[in-house]
């Protein structure tokens, strides 16, 4: 028989009132805490629309990828093509007498957006741009990005060149998490590459400058997107993510990313609900030395909720019993089912707290003449 053992009094009566659903004005959006995954805020996250630069993202990951694999080198030199210094749009300003590194490629696609080094590094990658971007989008579904194709390295105006919001969230988590070597480049203020844009040598991520924990990762522009941005932001050692697109001004998008940042890091908060290897509730137990066993977590369960929580939170404790002996410590025996209402449902695993021996001889003997008795006197066999 399954039973269930309502253990409301363990979730804080801190989280009484209710959150209030936040809106916002983009076209497209995304909220999400990094370590946790958890999505705060959506708004058609699925929806492929043209993300403009922020498709770099997928560029420089491939570039990531080929340092991790040793294809490349971060002092390693790359041509400039007719190709690549013709190209429109946020520019390093290469020529074809350059020989550039990889390392100043990358500061040059992250600080100044530059399409000409995006398009050199395609080139070097692969060959042709074109090559370059189909691998994007082969990789895009290998890594499950499955809203997400590409026509270019640069995000300039293409059909088909589409992503979604959820799949650039994913993006930047990864690089976050992936790379935590090259991520800081996104950090970067300014990069004034060889004196060639002494006036737009400034990131051009405006949350950098905002004091907020800011530290990556891209903006994108052009007028068929409006104004978009990927951004993170550390305070006080908890990471969020959030996306943003089709903004009408770049004063728009910034201070819409830094609303939804402030907001995410101020309404929820990590907490514990549950210690590990702590007794949460009881089973009975069947022909044992023990009439009970305790059950407890494996481990700290620790969930990411608003600091007004709606009123409907339900933790239960789900078993099969009563649970025959023998038992033994750490066997798991139920799970801790917590519903958050517009969050889900979150399951987790509990542990026996002790070890049960099986009754004696003379304890089994007696259970089962009761068992035999009680369906005598039921009726059951007469």
């Amino acid at each position: 028989m399954k039973f269930f053992l309502k253990v409301f009094v363990l979730v804080a009566a801190a989280f009484a009132m209710p959150v209030n659903a936040l809106e916002t004005g983009a076209r497209s959006a995304m909220v999400i805490d990094y370590d946790t995954g958890t999505v705060l805020l959506a708004k058609n996250a699925d929806t492929p629309l043209p993300p403009a630069s922020m498709s770099k993202l997928m560029t420089l990951n491939m570039v990531f990828e080929a340092l991790e694999a040793g294809r490349i080198t971060l002092d390693e030199k790359f041509a400039v093509s007719q190709t690549a210094m013709a190209v429109r749009g946020s520019s390093m300003f290469l020529n074809t007498q350059d020989r550039i590194t990889v390392e100043d490629l990358i500061k040059g696609v992250i600080v100044l957006s530059g399409n000409d080094a995006a398009v050199v590094l395609a080139e070097g990658l692969a060959g042709t741009e074109a090559e370059f971007s189909r691998q994007m989008t082969v990789r895009a579904r290998e890594l499950g990005m499955m809203d997400s194709t590409f026509v270019n390295a640069t995000g300039w105006p293409g059909e088909g060149q589409l992503m979604s919001a959820r799949d650039l969230v994913f993006l930047a988590r990864r690089l976050i998490k992936v790379f935590p070597e090259y991520y800081t480049y996104f950090a970067l203020r300014e990069f004034a590459f060889d004196g060639r844009t002494p006036d737009n040598r400034f990131n051009r991520n405006p949350l950098l400058g905002l004091d907020i924990g800011a530290d990556g990762l891209k903006t994108g522009h052009t007028d068929e997107a409006g104004f978009g941005l990927v951004g993170s932001a550390v305070r006080n050692g908890r990471r969020v993510i959030v996306m943003i697109n089709g903004m009408e001004s770049s004063a728009a998008r910034s201070s819409e990313a830094e609303r939804l940042i402030s907001w995410a890091f101020r309404e929820f908060a990590m907490e514990t609900l549950f210690k590990g290897d702590t007794e949460i509730a009881r089973a009975d137990v069947w022909l044992g030395q023990e009439a009970q066993v305790g059950m407890a977590p494996v481990e700290d369960i620790s969930l990411l909720l608003p600091y007004r929580v709606l009123p409907g939170v339900k933790a239960e404790v789900v078993f099969e019993g009563p649970i025959e002996a023998p038992i033994t410590k750490g066997e798991m025996l139920g799970e801790l089912v917590i519903d958050i209402p517009d969050m889900g449902v979150q399951r987790f695993p509990l542990a026996a707290t002790a070890d049960v021996a099986e009754a004696g001889f003379m304890d089994r003997f007696k259970a089962a003449f009761f068992i035999l008795s009680a369906r005598v006197r039921a009726g059951e066999w007469l």
